[in-house]
């Protein structure tokens, strides 16, 4: 999905400001939001892409004018409604007007710790041998997706350079979407600057992003 999350080589947003000891977060409230989005994803409605894709269809003015738990909060709230599990009006409200749906798992407060620690592994068996190798050239698709995809706008149509196999890793773009789980090869793939940005980037820069397997093809 072409959202206001792509920002890649976006213009007129200014420079990257990083904080000095930037603090885990900057308000109460923030823990809170953190700790709902773990204990709701747990309850086995969506997954991790689903939720992506939630924050990434925010309307762009609500994104780009929202801080990053802002937009995981107002992510949280459309998928909790389009799952079923709450109605806009309870949200507006406050609290519960109808029977909750029933959640296929609860966390509870003595699991938190070591589910947190455990992870949520993503990568699966393969079903055949990777396509490509280290080394070799590539070049990703051009395609605009109506749902998430882990493809950024910049990197579409470019050469890169495969640097690294990491596994085969459960594929976001149909997970996001509630279809079946399918699984596909991921790798690094390194572009020099000018690839990207043209002839004025900086020649000796490089970016290097995860791909999936159906994102490629040779070049």
């Amino acid at each position: 999905m072409n959202g206001a999350q792509d920002l890649g080589g976006q213009m007129g947003f200014g420079p990257v400001q990083p904080e000095p000891n930037e603090p885990i977060f900057h308000a109460e409230w923030e823990k809170r939001v953190l700790a709902i989005n773990v204990a709701a994803g747990a309850m086995g409605g969506w997954t991790i892409d689903g939720i992506r894709a939630a924050r990434e269809s925010l309307p762009p003015a609500q994104y780009l004018s929202s801080s990053y738990y802002e937009i995981w909060l107002a992510g949280l709230h459309r998928i909790l409604v389009e799952k079923g599990f709450v109605t806009p009006e309870e949200l507006e409200q406050g609290k519960p007007l109808a029977p909750a749906k029933t959640p296929k798992r609860v966390l509870k407060g003595d699991e938190v710790a070591a589910v947190l620690r455990r992870g949520f592994p993503y990568e699966r068996e393969a079903e055949a041998p990777a396509r490509f190798a280290v080394g070799d050239a590539v070049r990703t698709r051009v395609m605009h997706p109506q749902h998430h995809t882990r493809l950024p706008r910049y990197a579409r149509g470019k050469r890169g350079v495969i640097e690294r196999i990491t596994g085969c890793h459960v594929f976001p773009d149909t997970g996001a979407q509630g279809l079946p789980e399918t699984a596909q090869w991921l790798y690094t793939v390194v572009f020099t600057g000018p690839e990207l940005w043209g002839p004025d980037a900086d020649p000796t820069s490089t970016v290097s992003i995860e791909a999936w397997e159906s994102y490629l093809e040779p070049a």
